[in-house]
C-alpha cells in the first residue's frame, strides 16, 4: 500500500529520469496552442492536453501538466484571452495533469475543481504541497455555465482510475475526456490507481454514444481528434482485451502471452510508455 500511497505516476517518471534529462525538455518544451471551437483552445506540450475555456468571464483550464512548464502554459493561455484566471479542472490525479495546480491556485487565483479521489490521493503523497489539492471536490459532477457554454463535469469510475471525470462543452460540441482516450497508441490504465479494463472500455462506449458525428475531442494524450478516431480506440481495445483474455482462458502464462505478441496489426499502437509488451501485462493482469 505504501508503494501506491508513494507513487509520482509512472507517466512523471517517463518526463523525469534524471535532473539534467529533465530541465532540457523543460527548456525546449513548446506550449502549442490551437482553437478548436467556439471558447475552446487546446494546449499540447508536454504531459496531459490542456482544455481551455476563454472569454470575457474569464478562463477555465483542464488539467495543467507539469510544475516547471506551468509560467509557459500561462504565457500560452496569455496569448488566447487576457482575461482573468477563474478555474482548473482536473481530469484525474496523475502528475502529468495535475503539476501545475499550485501555481495556478497561488499565483494566478484560481479555484481546482477534482473528484474527491483526486484529492484524496494527492494528499496521500508525503511531499504534497496544500495549493495542489482540489478546493472543490465532488462524488458525480458539476456544471458551469461559463463563457457562453455549459460545461458539465462528469465522474466516471474505475476506467483509467478511480478518479477520472471526463468535460463537456455542449454548445461548442467538445469532449475532454482526459486519460480514458490516448489517440492513436496504446492506453495506459492504471490498476494500481483503481482503473480497470472493462470499466475504462465501458466508460469509453458511453462517451462514444453521446457523441455527434462532428464532435471534437482533446484527448488526454495525443492529437485532437474526432468521434471515428475514438471509435478506432476503442475498436482496438476491445479486439486486443479479447485476444489476451483467449489465451488467459488457455492457461497461456504472461510471459508467453507477451512473446506471442497482439499481431502486426497493432504494431503501430506501441509507444515510448504503453509498448505492446505492457499493454499485454495490463490486458493480462485486468481481466
Amino acid at each position: 500500500m505504501k508503494s501506491k500511497i508513494l507513487l509520482i505516476t509512472a507517466m512523471t517518471a517517463v518526463f523525469s529520469t534524471s535532473t539534467s534529462f529533465a530541465q532540457d525538455n523543460w527548456a525546449n518544451t513548446q506550449i502549442l496552442s490551437q482553437h478548436v471551437s467556439g471558447s475552446v483552445h487546446m494546449l499540447e506540450g508536454m504531459g496531459g492536453n490542456i482544455g481551455v475555456s476563454a472569454g470575457d468571464e474569464g478562463i477555465l483550464i483542464i488539467d495543467d501538466q507539469f510544475a516547471p512548464l506551468a509560467e509557459k502554459i500561462a504565457a500560452a493561455i496569455g496569448e488566447i484571452a487576457k482575461t482573468p484566471m477563474k478555474y482548473v479542472v482536473n481530469t484525474h490525479y496523475h502528475g502529468d495533469h495535475t503539476g501545475s495546480n499550485s501555481y495556478f491556485s497561488e499565483i494566478k487565483g484560481s479555484t481546482i475543481f477534482a473528484h474527491h479521489n483526486v484529492r484524496k490521493r494527492l494528499a496521500a503523497k508525503e511531499e504534497h504541497t496544500h495549493s495542489e489539492l482540489p478546493v472543490v471536490t465532488y462524488q458525480q459532477g458539476v456544471t458551469f455555465h461559463f463563457n457562453g457554454d455549459t460545461i458539465k463535469v462528469m465522474h466516471l469510475p474505475s476506467g483509467h482510475t478511480d478518479s477520472d471525470s471526463v468535460i463537456w462543452f455542449e454548445e461548442a460540441n467538445v469532449l475532454h475526456p482526459g486519460d480514458l482516450f490516448f489517440e492513436g497508441r496504446f492506453p495506459y490504465i492504471d490498476l494500481d490507481g483503481g482503473g480497470t479494463v472493462s470499466g475504462y472500455i465501458k466508460n469509453v462506449k458511453q462517451l462514444i454514444a453521446m457523441l455527434k458525428d462532428d464532435t471534437k475531442i482533446i484527448p488526454g494524450h495525443g492529437n485532437l481528434a474526432s468521434k471515428a478516431d475514438y471509435q478506432k480506440a476503442l475498436d482496438m481495445i476491445v479486439d486486443t482485451a479479447a485476444i489476451v483474455k483467449g489465451m488467459k482462458t488457455k492457461g497461456v502464462s504472461i510471459e508467453d502471452a507477451v512473446k506471442q505478441g497482439l499481431g502486426e496489426k497493432y504494431k503501430g499502437w506501441s509507444w515510448n510508455f504503453i509498448t505492446e509488451q505492457k499493454w499485454i501485462t495490463t490486458l493480462y493482469n485486468g481481466q
